[in-house]
């Protein structure tokens, strides 16, 4: 089949990668030329993907980047995998519609376009569709097949990808979600049919809203039993030992990348626009989580000061600016805590081995802290070392060596200087 995959970023590049593996004519479009170029030349920007598994798709042409939509003119599939923000808390499709108008203007009659992108329940046949029949002149199901199918990325924890990943699927109507199931069946390893697209949608949601809940009670529970002189991470662990209806989350220092902190807000702006009514529990577990950085940096400031060192003018060596074991540095925590310590004065320096100086929005995650790396001497001079991700690359044995002052958001090290969260 010959393939489109609209968006070549931290979705659609695996996807089009892997469907090009699977034997497909894969395009890979997206309109950041910086991307396509580095794509093109067999160069990967993403830290999970290595350019080795780009370099042999070109050679022998079954994945081409590009930035010209001509190119994209008599696909079988099209697969829209682009950001969906937010902006002052109402969900952001500008990218979906552009995409959408795009593929109208390529599409041709029995062709099939999937949306990835993660979104409120109803986008895909009140959205999509329209838009995409207003530009084309085509009805969906009729003339085209029209379906969603959200992404399930997590590119911090490698041991699940794309082909041992179940996959929703679904479709305006049953022509429709064959088609979509037919494709998706050729790339992973098993699909998983849903009844219709807003149930899928809802799904998506669901699935990290349930993630994004679950951290803020941790999270609330960690910053009561600081309080209250109570060990929150032993108590984690022996609740874990429950071999049914308990799951194990962890505290932390926040939430960070595009789906966590975005997707919930999508669906409360999709229940209060609906009902008329707030999703509490969503809007509750927001506030936890939002101030996680605010407390940290507090921590760290009360942490300073039993140490007869103040906070301001100190030199603080925070560890990660991208999730863990990522280079994603989107809706970055560290940004927060940075904002937050260097008002209260401090000298903050970031230490991410996995984040170029160079690469798209690590400046603007510094919140105009200095990058260093984590030497023995960066460690040994900092009045504080925060371990806010913990990476796998980071040796945390190096740390506790050389490091006076420890405060750690993931519990990674132990010794008589580390402050655990």
């Amino acid at each position: 089949m010959r393939v489109v995959v609209v968006g070549q970023g931290y979705v659609g590049l695996p996807l089009a990668l892997r469907a090009a593996e699977a034997g497909h004519q894969v395009i890979g479009y997206d309109t950041d030329e910086w991307k396509v170029k580095r794509l093109a030349d067999g160069e990967s920007y993403i830290n999970s993907i290595p350019g080795g598994d780009i370099a042999p798709l070109l050679a022998n042409g079954t994945y081409r980047p590009t930035s010209d939509e001509n190119e994209l003119r008599g696909f079988d599939i099209a697969v829209i995998s682009v950001p969906t923000p937010l902006r002052d808390g109402t969900p952001d499709l500008g990218s979906v519609e552009s995409a959408a108008s795009m593929l109208a203007r390529v599409l041709s009659p029995g062709a099939t376009i999937v949306l990835e992108s993660t979104t409120y329940p109803g986008t895909t046949t009140g959205v999509v569709g329209p838009l995409i029949e207003s530009r084309s002149g085509m009805v969906a199901g009729r003339d085209f097949h029209l379906g969603f199918s959200p992404e399930r990325m997590a590119p911090q924890q490698p041991e699940w990808g794309l082909h041992n990943t179940p996959k929703l699927v679904s479709g305006i109507d049953e022509a429709s979600l064959d088609a979509v199931d037919a494709f998706y069946r050729t790339v992973v390893g098993q699909t998983v049919r849903v009844s219709g697209c807003a149930e899928a949608e809802l799904a998506k949601l669901l699935e990290n809203t349930f993630r994004f809940v679950n951290i803020a009670l941790v999270n609330e529970l960690a910053v009561h039993s600081h309080a209250l002189g109570v060990d929150v991470w032993e108590a984690i662990e022996a609740a874990a030992s429950k071999p049914f209806g308990f799951m194990k989350f962890t505290p932390g220092p926040g939430v960070a990348g595009h789906c966590l902190p975005i997707d919930p807000h999508y669906l409360s702006w999709w229940v209060e626009r609906g009902v008329g009514r707030r999703f509490r529990i969503v809007d509750s577990a927001y506030d936890v989580n939002h101030d996680m950085p605010l407390y940290v940096a507090r921590r760290v400031a009360e942490g300073l000061n039993s140490r007869a060192r103040s906070v301001h003018g100190a030199r603080v060596l925070l560890l990660g600016l991208a999730r863990r074991n990522t280079d994603d540095v989107r809706e970055s925590l560290t940004a927060r805590v940075i904002r937050e310590l260097r008002r209260l004065g401090a000298d903050v320096y970031v230490a991410d081995p996995h984040v170029p100086a160079e690469a798209p929005g690590t400046r603007e995650a510094l919140e105009g802290a200095r990058q260093v790396e984590a030497t023995p001497a960066e460690l040994a001079g900092a009045d504080v070392v925060v371990v806010l991700e913990d990476h796998d690359s980071f040796d945390f044995a190096e740390v506790v060596q050389h490091a006076g002052y420890v405060f750690d958001c993931r519990r990674r090290t132990h010794g008589s200087q580390v402050e655990i969260l």
